[in-house]
């Protein structure tokens, strides 16, 4: 499995549409922030950012669907990436970029307006640690910085505690819940939210799991 890993990471530095910064390049003024759409989807179609993206199911899934988009997903580890890379090659994807970063780093590797749309897909709920989720008050921030005004956040969970969650911190800040459903498979949507599944979602339905949704707008922070 070792030699395996090493080979996708070799074959990661071949991809033109994953992009791997150094910190220094990150904190030193990375080079496509505010051009993403210029420099690198060379379009001005909108960008719609997928965090935590796992081999990228949502993003290759969407941008298939969507040609007259732009789609880029962000995730640490490289050997999932390798997996979303490596389809987005065999399919020649155009509008498809990935970035191995941290979440955390999401205002050093875009402008403020340069995201249409944010997907989290199964996020780690963190139930220890408030200011390691991917909904809490800290990242919110982060997003809004990115975020064009009236942009949309997407949370997909199978972890009852993070919806709810996220419910709560939508409500005590002030931010707008466009819809939400403790059940998705059984709340009559039909829409993206259903037509995708990423690997782990597929492993949840199948154990049972209910999957949550909900869908909102931020407000002023």
């Amino acid at each position: 499995m070792a030699k395996k890993k090493l080979i996708h990471f070799q074959e990661n530095r071949s991809f033109p549409h994953l992009i791997q910064p150094s910190y220094n390049d990150l904190f030193s003024g990375f080079s496509l922030k505010s051009g993403w759409s210029k420099d690198f989807f060379n379009n001005d179609h909108p960008i719609i950012l997928e965090l935590g993206c796992g081999k990228g199911e949502y993003t290759v899934g969407l941008a298939d669907k969507y040609p007259l988009s732009n789609f880029i997903g962000i995730d640490w580890k490289g050997a999932r990436l390798w997996r979303g890379s490596k389809t987005v090659s065999e399919q020649a994807l155009k509008n498809v970029g990935f970035v191995r970063a941290m979440v955390d780093h999401v205002e050093q590797i875009f402008a403020p307006s340069e995201i249409a749309e944010i997907w989290i897909t199964f996020p780690d709920p963190q139930v220890k640690k408030e200011r390691l989720r991917l909904t809490s008050p800290v990242f919110l921030a982060k997003y809004k910085n990115i975020l064009t005004q009236g942009g949309i956040i997407h949370l997909k969970t199978d972890d009852h505690f993070l919806y709810t969650y996220t419910l709560d911190v939508i409500k005590s800040q002030n931010h707008h819940l466009i819809s939400c459903t403790e059940d998705l498979y059984q709340s009559g949507t039909t829409d993206d939210v259903v037509s995708i599944q990423t690997y782990y979602e597929k492993r949840w339905l199948e154990l049972g799991k209910k999957i949550c949704y909900l869908r909102f707008q931020l407000g002023s922070l």
